[in-house]
């Protein structure tokens, strides 16, 4: 039988719903946009389709401007790893706006690979 062949497609890229992090389903898709109002509560990102990858490794990564944490210390980008979960796959990735707001404004990218290839890769302005 021929091995499945890896595609990976950009569904949506925007502002979406609130997503619930432990909810199976996706965030509902509000407006395509790249600029983003600096609100609290306003979620952004976007959604792949990835056929063809179950058990890969998906590493992720949201680059943000330079958000600090309790001490006042640049935190580093948001990164870390899930897997494949079946051939037909879509997947969330974005994150959200929160207080203080000074320190999320400016670009952020967010970037997907699989196989040591960038797969997905879309940068969000944050502004006032």
């Amino acid at each position: 039988m021929p091995k499945r062949k890896l595609e990976v497609r950009l569904r949506s890229c925007g502002i979406y719903e609130p997503w619930e992090a432990d909810s199976k389903s996706l965030p509902k898709f509000v407006e395509a946009t790249h600029r983003i109002r600096a609100e609290v509560g306003v979620e952004f990102g976007f959604v792949v389709d990835i056929r063809g990858g179950k058990n890969k490794e998906l590493v992720y990564c949201i680059d943000h401007p330079g958000i600090l944490d309790a001490e006042g210390n640049l935190r580093p980008p948001f990164d870390g790893t899930v897997y494949v979960k079946q051939n037909d796959w879509k997947f969330f990735l974005g994150d959200t706006v929160w207080e203080p707001i000074k320190d999320k404004l400016g670009d952020w990218r967010l970037t997907l690979e699989l196989d040591g290839e960038i797969v997905a890769d879309e940068t969000f302005e944050l502004f006032v």
